[in-house]
């Protein structure tokens, strides 16, 4: 018996669009828009970061993962793709919820960078003053 979760992760401007195949006749393969998850970050530190759901979960069953991403930087494509993975896993099983809860995983971190603003040198820096 095969099943299918869709999620949605993202973090800053990053979108990542996450299919979870569940089933007896998969190689827990991941790919990242076409290529493996190891060849897409080139650090290893960002595909760990990508997984770590499914190592707190401690899944070692029969899946693959297709994944979809655009959008902003590496890291922040890696912490869209750590968001949809937990919340495909949620919707697999809802008993993961509470722990992935824990470590933060299900809560979507919704800061992006504030605009710059007429009149100053950005969002918050503004020009030296001349006294004289």
């Amino acid at each position: 018996m095969q099943s299918l979760f869709y999620s949605t992760g993202k973090k800053k401007t990053s979108v990542a669009k996450i299919w979870f195949f569940w089933g007896n006749n998969f190689n827990n393969k991941i790919l990242v828009n076409g290529s493996t998850i190891n060849k897409y970050f080139s650090r290893n530190n960002l595909s760990n970061l990508a997984i770590k759901p499914l190592s707190l979960i401690e899944l070692l069953d029969n899946y693959n993962i297709i994944i979809r991403v655009s959008g902003g930087g590496l890291s922040s494509q890696a912490n869209a793709i750590k968001h949809g993975i937990a919340k495909s896993l949620v919707l697999k099983n809802f008993n993961y919820k509470p722990k992935l809860r824990e470590f933060g995983f299900i809560t979507r971190d919704s800061r992006v960078v504030e605009r710059k603003k007429f009149g100053l040198s950005g969002a918050r820096k503004r020009y030296q003053h001349s006294k004289r």
